[in-house]
């Protein structure tokens, strides 16, 4: 009667003669035979790993509450009336003509002896200076003329008229003043014309010849 052995070529038992009685190999618990083929058997494989089907990787999906709040800034409509403008052809404006500012013309009273005596401005008085401090000189000062004692301190009054268009004159005086050898009415306006004669006093001691320019 053959004796026991075991099948598993890859056991420390294998083709070795095992109890009659063993219905297992003692060591890699095989069932055991009394025939045992002479051919050896290939080592046992593993069983197959069954690969599991490969699954689509997952995708994060955004909740609905996380999604971001994008606003596109709202711009102001342009209006483009202002941004073109038609050009406007330029008219130059003509220059606007402004007279010189009148003027009333230079009053001079020249003495027989050769002195010259001006009007500043367009109106003063003609007399001497006073003694006195305080008192303003007249505007036409004939202080230090021969015989100036006939002259008062405000002798006359002259002012240019622009109605009458002339230097006028006003006889202020105690002596009198005479125009062209007429005696002039106290406080009554007389025109002064260039070459009138001029005299002050009744002695014809002071006499002037009336230059307006």
């Amino acid at each position: 009667m053959p004796a026991n052995r075991c099948p598993n070529p890859s056991c420390e038992y294998f083709n070795r003669a095992l109890p009659n009685n063993a219905k297992v190999c003692p060591w890699c618990s095989t069932p055991v035979g009394n025939v045992v083929s002479a051919t050896p058997q290939p080592p046992s494989q593993p069983p197959p790993i069954q690969q599991q089907p490969s699954q689509p990787p997952v995708q994060y999906q955004r909740p609905p509450t996380d999604q971001p709040n994008y606003q596109t800034p709202q711009q102001a409509p342009i209006d483009y009336s202002t941004v073109y403008q038609p050009r406007v052809s330029y008219q130059p404006t003509p220059p606007v003509y402004t007279p010189p500012p009148q003027r009333a013309p230079a009053l001079k009273l020249i003495h027989s002896t050769g002195r010259e005596f001006h009007l500043i401005g367009e109106g003063g008085y003609i007399g001497r200076r006073s003694q006195s401090p305080g008192i303003a000189p007249p505007e036409i000062d004939l202080t230090g003329i021969p015989s100036e004692g006939i002259v008062s301190r405000r002798h006359a009054r002259v002012d240019w008229d622009w109605s009458q268009n002339s230097y006028m004159i006003v006889d202020m005086s105690t002596n009198g003043i005479y125009l062209n050898n007429n005696p002039l009415t106290p406080g009554m306006q007389y025109r002064l014309l260039n070459g009138d004669l001029l005299r002050f006093g009744q002695d014809n001691l002071v006499n002037f010849t009336i230059y307006v320019v």
